[in-house]
């Protein structure tokens, strides 16, 4: 049975510049670095014409990293990737953008899914809210799986916010 999750936060950069940041493989590679050192690598960034990003990662979750009830659960070559696709709505800089991503496993009988929002906030920042589903398919022990999961990312997606809005001030 999946879990669902919404988590909203606010972050003090507006959209445009969020988007540009996303953009920008300089911004992956220092955010990669940030949240899970070597273990996580940018596979592919591709930036279409039209401003579409599409940016895929994979993170190699070795046994050190995870709870110690967790990593007795999974296989020890479990690979999580990760693709994110993000798009401006309509043509105001100030506008919204609208994304969506999908997450699978290799090791692990799992995947995930959501859409997300990128929309201005009070002057200068953004509100982002993200909404998903994750399902692991372990009996037995698939739900606890899914609860850190959803609980890691409810603690992470602010941080990351954070994180995007000081890297876009140091550019400044």
């Amino acid at each position: 049975m999946p879990r669902f999750f919404d988590v909203t936060t606010e972050a003090p950069a507006g959209v445009a510049d969020v988007l540009a940041a996303f953009s920008d493989k300089d911004y992956w590679l220092a955010r990669l670095e940030a949240y899970g050192g070597d273990s996580m690598t940018l596979d592919s960034l591709v930036v279409v014409a039209d401003g579409t990003v599409v940016v895929r990662t994979s993170q190699d979750l070795r046994q050190d990293m995870l709870p110690g009830g967790i990593a007795r659960m999974l296989p020890g070559d479990t690979t999580i990737m990760r693709t994110e696709t993000w798009r401006a709505v309509g043509d105001d800089a100030g506008g919204e953008a609208h994304g969506d991503f999908t997450i699978s496993a290799r090791g692990v009988p799992s995947s995930g899914a959501g859409t997300m929002v990128l929309e201005p906030s009070t002057a200068g920042s953004s509100l982002l809210r993200i909404r998903g589903s994750l399902e692991v398919r372990i009996p037995v022990v698939g739900g606890r799986i899914e609860r850190y999961v959803v609980d890691l990312i409810a603690k992470e997606v602010p941080q990351m916010q954070r994180f995007t809005a000081e890297w876009i001030a140091g550019k400044a």
